[in-house]
C-alpha cells in the first residue's frame, strides 16, 4: 500500500481540486463560477493558484473558450475519479450484513451478566452471524474507561457508569434480589422473615478484597450486618455452596429465578429492601454509527430480559 505524503498535501486546498474540475467541464471560468455557486473573480483567484502551484497554464483562452494544456488533460481522468470516490464514500453509510461479515467482537460483563446474556448470544451469533466471534471478559468498571479508549473493548455490559464525556451509555434494566438456599439443608419456613434473614450463615459473590463482596453498598445503605460466613469469586461458585451447604445466598433475581432448579434450590423474596444497581451498556462514542457495533447493540436490547424479575 502506497503511503500518504500528509505534510505535502496539507498545503493544498482541495477545494482546487473541485475548481479545476468545474473548469474542465464548463471551458469558461464564468460558468464554472456559476456551477459551484461562487463568484467569478473567485474561480480566477482559484485557476491563478492552480497555475502556481502547478507551474503550468493549465488553460489557455482560445477566443470564448479556455482550452486545456497537456499538463490539465493528464490531470483531468485522475482528478474526476479522485472526487467521485469522496463523494461516494461520503454520502454512501456503510452496510453491515451479520450472516456474511466476520469480526471478533470483544465485550466485557460484570459477574453475572455473562450468565444470563452469553447463552443467548453466542445461540444468536451461530444462526444469524456464523462468521463472527464473541470474546467476553471480566473487566473492572475502573478499568472499563481506559480498555475502551484503547479500542480494546467495542462494548461493555454490566453495572457500569458513564464516567467520561465520550462514554456512551443505555440503561438496560433495573435488578432485584432474591434469596437462595437448599431446603434439603437448611429447613426454614419462608416467606423468610427479617430477623432469620439476617442471623441464618450467608455465602456471597465477592470480587474486592472483602467478604462482604457484591452486597456492601446494599448491606451499607440498609444499614444491615449478615451472618457472612463465606465468599466466592462468582455466582457459579456460590451457587454451588448453596447447593451443598446449608446456608442462604441472596443473588440477582434473574440470575436466581433462571438457574436455581438447576442447582435444586429454592427462591423466596429478600425481606429488606435492598438498592440495586442498574444494568447498563456503555460503549465509545466514536462507535456511535459503526454498523457493526450498532448491530451488536440492537441484539443486546433484543435479548435483555427486560420483563421483571420478582
Amino acid at each position: 500500500m502506497e503511503t500518504i505524503d500528509h505534510f505535502d498535501l496539507r498545503s493544498f486546498d482541495m477545494n482546487l481540486l473541485i475548481a479545476f474540475d468545474a473548469l474542465m467541464q464548463e471551458r469558461s471560468v464564468t460558468r464554472a463560477a456559476a456551477k459551484l455557486r461562487i463568484q467569478q473573480p473567485a474561480m480566477s483567484h482559484s485557476l491563478s493558484t492552480l497555475r502556481l502551484l502547478l507551474g503550468d497554464e493549465l488553460f489557455i483562452r482560445v477566443g470564448r473558450t479556455l482550452q486545456p494544456t497537456p499538463r490539465a488533460l493528464s490531470l483531468q481522468h485522475p482528478v474526476r475519479s479522485s472526487l467521485l470516490q469522496l463523494q461516494e464514500a461520503l454520502k454512501t453509510e456503510e452496510s453491515f450484513d451479520p450472516s456474511n461479515a466476520r469480526r471478533d467482537f470483544r465485550v466485557a460483563m460484570t459477574n453475572g451478566i455473562e450468565s444470563l446474556l452469553l447463552p443467548d448470544i453466542v445461540a444468536r451469533f451461530r444462526t444469524d452471524a456464523q462468521g463472527m466471534t464473541l470474546l467476553a471478559r471480566s473487566v473492572d468498571p475502573q478499568d472499563m474507561p481506559d480498555m475502551l479508549d484503547r479500542g480494546e473493548l467495542d462494548l461493555a455490559i454490566g453495572c457500569y457508569e458513564s464516567t467520561h464525556p465520550w462514554i456512551r451509555r443505555h440503561e438496560l434494566f433495573n435488578e432485584t434480589l432474591t434469596c437462595c438456599f437448599n431446603p434439603d439443608l437448611l429447613p426454614i419456613k419462608t416467606p423468610i422473615d427479617e430477623k432469620t434473614y439476617i442471623e441464618t450463615p450467608h455465602v456471597v459473590v465477592s470480587m474486592r478484597n472483602t467478604i462482604l463482596g457484591c452486597l456492601e453498598d446494599a448491606l451499607r445503605d440498609a444499614r444491615v450486618e449478615l451472618n457472612i460466613v463465606s465468599a466466592g469469586p462468582n455466582f457459579l461458585a456460590v451457587l454451588m455452596m448453596a447447593a451443598d451447604t446449608p446456608v442462604l445466598t441472596t443473588l440477582p433475581s434473574r440470575i436466581a429465578h433462571r438457574y436455581a432448579d438447576r442447582f435444586g434450590l429454592s427462591t423466596c423474596p429478600v425481606p429488606i429492601s435492598f438498592s440495586a444497581n442498574p444494568i447498563a451498556m456503555v460503549w465509545h462514542a466514536r462507535e456511535d454509527r459503526e454498523p457493526g457495533s450498532e448491530w451488536l447493540r440492537q441484539l443486546v436490547r433484543e435479548l435483555c430480559p427486560f420483563e421483571r424479575a420478582d
